[in-house]
């Protein structure tokens, strides 16, 4: 059963945020532990490097939302820190990056932008950690920009990793019905009006509607752990890293993404990106996923062109399976990934100190 409220998580704020400090306390003598502002398309946005061997593979999160940074569930990914460098990027208009720089600083954001800015991302991190290549994980939204970078630059990829798959409009669609049939399950009038008022059709919704519908998605009780109250909200106060402006920044940031990603994101078709890739391709989904359907990924997937592919269903999990269940998704890397990394290139090279960044 999911938490109806976060009053006991907001009451524990300073008992979690220690405990959590203490778990993602590294002492490995070739860890790292970074937390830093890096130059990336002509402002500065914020990452972090995490891990408790910098020569392990480096591991790029490309965060959903829009602008849905996950540097807050950090302490849920400690135990993949044994076997990769895990990277955290508050992308533009996203948690810190935004709150350094505000709606001014920040400016118009596009897919291509958050895409390039991505490459720049990579690129750093190959360079400070003297590697060839890095594993792209992209979730949710952020497939729709991992997707983007996998296409442009293969080269700098060990092989692209999808989860909470983003296909498109034909998600939109099925998602629209999922959810319905929950609310009429559940009885809710409220969720259920508007879910008539607006239609299936994802063409014709605004923003407004898109977003009301949203808040209306993630009350539909599942199974799964929900991605509001069981994930993002109590991580989000238990962050050792993050403060209530934090908190406040990640929510505007969240308004202003969508504000200028909405038409781009609504009209979004994976397939007219092509569905060759030349990279290794692994879509791994939560099984009870009512954002991004298990269906229309799979569907998406039997269509992809690559030197690998592997598809697998992350059990018990919804949206934000990766989260939801980090143990079962971990072992999904370290059996069906590496192997297949280990072997389609060069042994990875030792690493050097991160050097200086503003």
């Amino acid at each position: 059963m999911s938490k109806t409220n976060v009053l006991p998580d907001l009451l524990m704020r300073t008992f979690n945020q220690r405990k959590n400090a203490r778990t993602l306390r590294l002492t490995s003598p070739d860890g790292i532990a970074e937390n830093r502002y890096v130059l990336i398309g002509g402002i500065e946005q914020w990452i972090s490097i995490r891990g408790e061997d910098r020569r392990n593979p480096i591991l790029l999160l490309i965060h959903g939302g829009p602008a849905s940074s996950y540097s807050i569930f950090s302490p849920l990914l400690r135990s993949w820190e044994k076997h990769f460098t895990i990277v955290q990027w508050d992308q533009r208009g996203a948690g810190k990056t935004f709150g350094k720089h505000g709606r001014e600083g920040t400016g118009a954001i596009s897919f291509d932008r958050l895409v390039q800015d991505g490459i720049e991302v990579a690129q750093y991190l190959l360079n400070a950690l003297q590697q060839d290549k890095l594993i792209l994980l992209g979730s949710s939204v952020g497939s729709v920009i991992g997707m983007q970078m996998a296409k442009r630059r293969p080269e700098l990829f060990h092989a692209y990793v999808g989860t909470d798959q983003n296909v498109g409009i034909e998600g939109h669609r099925l998602s629209y019905r999922l959810n319905l049939e929950g609310l009429r399950k559940a009885r809710c009038v409220k969720g259920i009006r508007l879910f008539e008022q607006i239609g299936p059709d994802p063409s014709l919704w605004s923003l407004e509607e898109f977003d009301r519908k949203n808040r209306w998605m993630v009350k539909v009780i599942t199974p799964a752990p929900n991605m509001i109250m069981d994930l993002i909200l109590p991580s989000m106060l238990a962050s050792p890293i993050h403060s209530f402006r934090d908190i406040l920044d990640y929510f505007k940031g969240m308004n202003y993404s969508l504000e200028q990603l909405y038409d781009e994101l609504i009209s979004f078709d994976a397939r007219k990106l092509g569905t060759r890739y030349e990279l290794p391709y692994f879509i791994f989904q939560g099984d009870t996923d009512w954002v991004t359907p298990v269906e229309t990924a799979q569907s998406f997937f039997e269509d992809i062109e690559a030197p690998h592919k592997e598809f697998a269903l992350v059990p018990n999990a919804g949206h934000l399976a990766c989260f939801a269940r980090p143990e079962p998704f971990l072992e999904l890397l370290l059996h069906r990934v590496l192997p297949v990394i280990q072997t389609s290139g060069p042994p990875l090279t030792g690493a050097c100190p991160i050097p200086h960044v503003i």
